[in-house]
């Protein structure tokens, strides 16, 4: 058990540490390193992060406890969070106390605006692989011949995008809410 907790804390360590962009580009690592050890599936996955994205707290925190929970219970979902908060914990600490000095180096500046696009680029991709497995059922990105169109999610995320073009300042817990209680009648009930 020893060294699950190791490798759980090593894990989410390597995971905090290398991802920017916050929680929604820390994604493909995620699903890199797990899916790649066999702790969960894809399918799993996608609802640890329906969860996560719906339960109160920081998305890479709540993703990170679920996930060390299914592994090894409580002690496995602490020991993958605090692996995957310390990075951003030591780094914050050291850029602040230091960032004041650094703050208009032209190094420092070409840096983050460099790590912009990349930050976007990877957010997209999750956006992308999200829609063709959830919307078109498509288990491998790189092949398409498992297409299969699932209207039942298509007509929730119309449903929340016709809801924000009618209304721009909808509250996100709203949408929260209408999307779960849509799901439950569609996928739940039929």
């Amino acid at each position: 058990m020893l060294l699950s907790l190791i490798e759980i804390f090593w894990t989410f360590f390597k995971i905090g540490l290398f991802t920017f962009g916050g929680g929604y580009a820390m994604i493909p690592l995620i699903a890199q390193e797990v899916i790649a050890k066999g702790w969960i599936t894809q399918d799993v996955l996608i609802d640890f992060i329906a969860i996560a994205e719906s339960t109160p707290g920081v998305f890479a925190v709540n993703i990170s406890t679920f996930i060390g929970f299914e592994q090894v219970g409580v002690i496995g979902a602490i020991i993958a969070t605090i692996g995957v908060s310390l990075p951003s914990f030591i780094i914050i600490v050291i850029i602040a106390k230091i960032f004041h000095r650094f703050a208009d180096n032209k190094f420092v500046i070409g840096f983050l605006n460099g790590a912009k696009p990349i930050i976007v680029g990877v957010i997209l991709s999750v956006a992308v692989s999200f829609i063709l497995l959830n919307v078109f059922n498509v288990d491998d990105v790189m092949n398409f011949s498992t297409f299969k169109f699932n209207w039942k999610t298509v007509f929730v995320l119309a449903s929340i995008l016709l809801m924000v073009k009618l209304k721009p300042r909808i509250h996100p817990i709203f949408i929260v809410v209408v999307s779960g209680v849509l799901g439950y009648i569609l996928f739940g009930l039929f």
